[in-house]
């Protein structure tokens, strides 16, 4: 039997569903315009390997999700879901999104790279949804790719090989870098010297 809490939770839920295909029907929101009072946090956390997750439990119906990614806004380093009347907070453990699929046009500083969320939508890697690499635990890279509005898609580990397997040097500043090319621009990945290494 559902406990009152749960029981509220799941209302907010549902609530907050029906706003989200009101507010969007086809495609994505101006939630970028959008500033309604703050609602609390809801129990929904999206894992470090996409998975979203309500109550502790993972959403198993993707078109949910795919709905609630189109309403997701960051603010400093918090996350929330908004609709013009509500706003309410999540957690993200990584970055919000995944990116699963490439495709890859060209060739040299000519390519141009096509990425595919974990919510199917496609982004286009360029100087406004650019790559960036972060130092990782293990001594190796994180990259990551600009979806929208300052929301970001981890870069899977084989997608990560991929791109290593294309990377080329460039020099960037004077310094001979190791990096990628897409949509016009090299995205450095790492010290050439130290890639050779």
């Amino acid at each position: 039997m559902e406990s009152e809490g749960q029981s509220d939770a799941a209302a907010r839920l549902d609530a907050l569903t029906h706003a989200a295909k009101a507010a969007a029907p086809a495609g994505l929101p101006p939630v970028h315009l959008w500033n309604p009072p703050f609602c609390g946090d809801l129990d929904i956390r999206i894992a470090s390997d996409g998975s979203w997750h309500y109550l502790g439990t993972p959403i198993g119906r993707p078109a949910l999700v795919r709905l609630f990614s189109t309403i997701l806004k960051r603010e400093g380093d918090r996350y929330f879901l908004v609709t013009p009347v509500e706003k309410v907070g999540i957690r993200v453990d990584d970055a919000p999104f995944l990116a699963v699929e490439m495709k890859a046009e060209g060739e040299g500083s000519a390519r141009t790279l096509s990425f595919r969320t974990n919510v199917d939508d496609w982004v286009r890697c360029d100087a406004d949804r650019p790559l960036r690499f972060e130092p990782a635990a293990d001594g190796g890279l994180r990259p990551y790719l600009h979806v929208r509005a300052d929301l970001w898609a981890k870069v899977t580990r084989a997608l990560y090989y991929d791109l290593v397997d294309m990377g080329e040097e460039h020099t960037v500043d004077g310094r001979a870098m190791f990096g990628i090319w897409s949509g016009g621009r090299f995205f450095a990945m790492a010290d050439a010297a130290q890639a050779r290494a």
